[in-house]
Parts: C-alpha cells; structure tokens; sequence
C-alpha cells in the first residue's frame, strides 16, 4: 500500500498494490500500522455498504457532529463514483475547501477521511457499490449534513450520465446553506484534485 497526501491535511489516497499470480490476486486492503504511521485514523468500530443501482445517484456530504466525529475510508468495490470530501475544521489550512476523486472498482485506490470533513458521492455507472470502514460507531442523532450544491463549497459535480438526473434524498436535498465561522467568502478557497 502507498499512502499519498493531499492538499486537504489528513485526506489521503491510499494506492493499492495487488500480488498476481496465474490464480488472481491477493491485496491487502487495510494496515493499521500504516495508517498510524501516516497520521491516518486506524480505528475501526463499523463498516457498512452502500449499493446504488442507478448512475447518476449523489449521496452526501455527511458528517457526524461533535463529539462524534468519525474518521472514514472509503472505497468503490463495485462501479464508479465521483468521491468528495469537504474540510469543515475551522482551524485547518483548507477549511471549505473541497477534494474530488474518481474511485472505480478496477482502480485499486482508497480514500481515507479524516474527523471534521464532509464526504459524499456520485455515481458514475449503474450498480456502484461503495464500502466503508469508520473508526466510531455511528450515532443517529449526531448524523449532520451540508448539501451537495452549496455555493459556500461551488464543488464542481459531473452531470448525470447519459442526460438524467440527479437520484438526491429529500433529507440531502434540504440541508442548510453552510455558515462559515470565520466569516470570510468561501469562493476564494476552492479546491479540486484528482491524483
């Protein structure tokens, strides 16, 4: 496994490195030594599956709020989705800033998502899978949000393929205009990046 930084500190993507063999192969998906070695989050309390039949469905930006922050890493088994992590630590160097990464299940890329960030999801083909693994268990009434659209992130989202639309909950899709505790415009700190 290699871990490779991103502008967002302590948003990672981790490379992974499969042995082949005339069987198949055999990959290591997760090291927690590693990940404490590279600042990431090795706890792990829960993983859960998320399985989305139709291209084009947006799930996010989800958070757990204080003190429930969570740490997540995320990966496409299955399909291909358009990944995106927002920072909403207040004292971080990219606070509203945004990452995206395109994750695929032949791609053999993990994205690991640190405490105080956003993540959300759009699927790019029919029958994407997602898997997570988070280092706390979740708490119902810690479950917050920020909505896919706002223009306090302006996240450059691809359009549905093949001209549909948007597949977004009603909960997603209602989700509060974000207000910045520092007060400043948030279109001067956008971020893309796609390594």
């Amino acid at each position: 496994m290699i871990v490779h930084a991103t502008e967002l500190p302590g948003v990672s993507v981790i490379e992974l490195q499969p042995l082949r063999d005339p069987r198949g192969s055999f990959t290591r998906t997760f090291d927690a030594e590693l990940f404490a070695a590279h600042g990431l989050d090795p706890r792990v309390a829960q993983c859960s599956a998320s399985f989305n039949p139709h291209a084009g469905t947006l799930r996010g930006l989800h958070y757990q709020a204080p003190p429930h922050e969570e740490s997540k890493l995320v990966r496409c088994v299955r399909g291909r989705v358009w990944d995106v992590v927002v920072d909403l630590r207040p004292d971080s160097s990219a606070y509203c800033r945004w990452l995206g990464i395109e994750l695929d299940a032949d791609g053999m890329r993990l994205l690991s998502v640190p405490e105080g960030c956003a993540h959300g999801f759009q699927t790019l083909l029919d029958d994407s899978q997602v898997d997570y693994q988070m280092s706390v268990a979740y708490v119902p009434e810690a479950a917050a949000g920020v909505r896919w659209d706002d223009p306090a992130f302006a996240i450059d989202w691809p359009e549905p393929p093949r001209g549909g639309e948007r597949i977004i909950s009603t909960r997603d899709r209602a989700f509060a205009d974000y207000a910045r505790s520092d007060g400043a415009r948030s279109d001067s700190t956008l971020s893309h990046h796609a390594p």
